[in-house]
């Protein structure tokens, strides 16, 4: 069975002088898994912070990211053997979830050769 997995951070959480969310992604990709997609949040708050939003006119940078990763349910657990370790040891909180998903339509686009100048 297929699931989505998403992890609730923060665009200023690190990991060894990376974003979280970027390491999730990559490794994600490194790992074999079908796709991670990285979305910016509007405002959110979580359970000891306060509300944040990206408004520009604000002097706070910080605001919400989802990393959300649809994929077998095997595949989601081993990968969540590799990072959780690592995510478990930072000093801010992060939320974690895993559901069942079904999917509707899986349709592969073609692929685009970037070295020629086509994106």
């Amino acid at each position: 069975m297929e699931k989505i997995l998403r992890f609730y951070l923060s665009n200023t959480d690190m990991l060894n002088h990376d974003s979280l969310y970027e390491v999730i992604a990559q490794q994600a990709q490194e790992a074999g898994l079908a796709g991670a997609t990285v979305y910016q949040g509007i405002m959110g708050y979580g359970a000891t912070s306060k509300l944040r939003s990206n408004k520009f006119w604000e002097l706070n940078v910080k605001y919400p990211v989802i990393v959300e990763i649809i994929d077998e349910e095997g595949k989601l657990k081993d990968f969540l053997d590799e990072v959780l370790p690592e995510i478990h040891d930072l000093p801010k909180g992060c939320l974690v979830t895993m559901q069942n998903v079904e999917i509707v339509m899986r349709k592969k686009g073609e692929e685009i050769d970037e070295s020629e100048g086509n994106i």
